[in-house]
């Protein structure tokens, strides 16, 4: 099978699809399938063991997107199949132009996040849904062609497929298939992790981009009301903002080894988000033994198990989100107890079931 995938994200850029995409390429390569990826990235992307065609992001907006829209139209035509983790209304056309079968990985719902970045709408991810108004019907029209186009699509939680249905997919096309553990690396013994990174107390750790949708903010605002010391690995739109609070130590943007690492060196991990997917941070935490404090939101608490693996409480809320963090670190029986359950939480997300189910996927599109 010759599969093309398509990313807006490629590392060295952080992320869950920043890291999903170059996992599948190497997957679907390791299988002995002959795999190509077109991205947009900041630079040259390192070598891999298959082309990576990329456009850079310096380029104008419109120029960017033609570009790349060029890039997968041209791929696409010498591939079975189009994979997309990114850039959907340009990997939809262009699979379109090529005449090949399209394969979507859902991350968010695409018209939600352009309404944002747009300044058309301010609501929440749900309202956005029942939205009628004629300012967002492009974009809502624009998301149902393209991912109406899709021969299968999947997402990473039974949360976001069901936003998909809403918006006319069939159900027998779309599939959950959450995201998996990372490869887990031999990790320093946590003491030392601990003392490299100068955390001598109770501590929490985010990664991420620093974006609205983090709503990082609220997080500070928790951990500060705690009086627990907050680590922040990543970067975005947001960080200056976000120092300027005044609480949290930001690290910038880590390797994967290095997340991994923060993750297991903190007493737990933090996620105060106002919409979410299903973040693969949550899964990274809880792969290396770390117990998740979250929010409430999208496909998160299909994950992460209030009173079982971490503590769960409603968005937006700092006063709440501070009260479980208090919780958690007043009663160490449960703090063990989450930590006890974090690893054997996430065992069924081993990549080799996931990917491979994926890969079952893209063979009955390509055929």
């Amino acid at each position: 099978m010759r599969v093309l995938v398509v990313s807006g994200l490629w590392p060295p850029d952080v992320g869950g699809p920043a890291s999903h995409a170059p996992e599948v390429a190497a997957f679907l390569h390791g299988r002995g399938h002959a795999v190509e990826a077109v991205v947009t990235a900041e630079g040259p992307p390192a070598p891999e063991a298959y082309p990576v065609h990329w456009v850079s992001r310096r380029l104008p907006v419109g120029a960017r997107h033609a570009a790349a829209l060029l890039a997968v139209a041209r791929c696409a035509s010498r591939s079975d199949v189009v994979y997309a983790t990114g850039m959907l209304g340009r990997a939809a056309l262009g699979a379109r132009l090529a005449g090949r079968p399209l394969v979507v990985k859902l991350t968010a719902d695409p018209a939600f996040e352009r309404a944002r970045r747009l300044g058309l709408w301010r609501g929440s991810l749900e309202g956005f849904q029942r939205d009628r108004s004629l300012r967002t019907l492009p974009l809502r029209a624009e998301r149902d062609r393209d991912v109406g186009q899709a021969a299968h699509l999947v997402a990473p939680s039974a949360y976001l497929r069901d936003l998909a249905l809403g918006w006319g997919v069939a159900p027998e096309r779309a599939t959950v298939l959450p995201n998996p553990v990372p490869p887990v690396p031999q990790l320093r013994p946590r003491d030392e992790l601990r003392r490299a990174l100068a955390i001598d107390g109770p501590a929490l750790a985010f990664a991420g981009r620093l974006t609205a949708q983090k709503s990082l903010d609220v997080g500070i605002e928790a951990a500060r009301r705690a009086g627990v010391e907050l680590l922040v690995a990543g970067d975005g739109p947001d960080r200056a903002a976000l120092e300027r609070l005044g609480h949290g130590r930001f690290l910038g943007a880590l390797t994967r080894q290095g997340v991994l690492e923060l993750f297991r060196a903190a007493d737990a991990a933090l996620l105060s988000s106002s919409w979410e997917n299903f973040p693969h941070t949550v899964v990274e935490a809880l792969a290396v033994g770390t117990p998740v404090i979250a929010t409430r939101t999208g496909g998160v608490a299909e994950v992460v198990h209030d009173g079982v693996n971490g503590l769960v409480v409603e968005p937006g809320d700092p006063a709440a989100l501070a009260a479980a963090i208090e919780r958690f670190f007043a009663d160490p029986a449960l703090a063990a107890r989450l930590r006890a359950h974090a690893v054997p939480s996430v065992a069924d997300y081993q990549p080799e079931r996931i990917y491979g189910r994926l890969e079952q996927i893209l063979l009955e599109a390509a055929r």
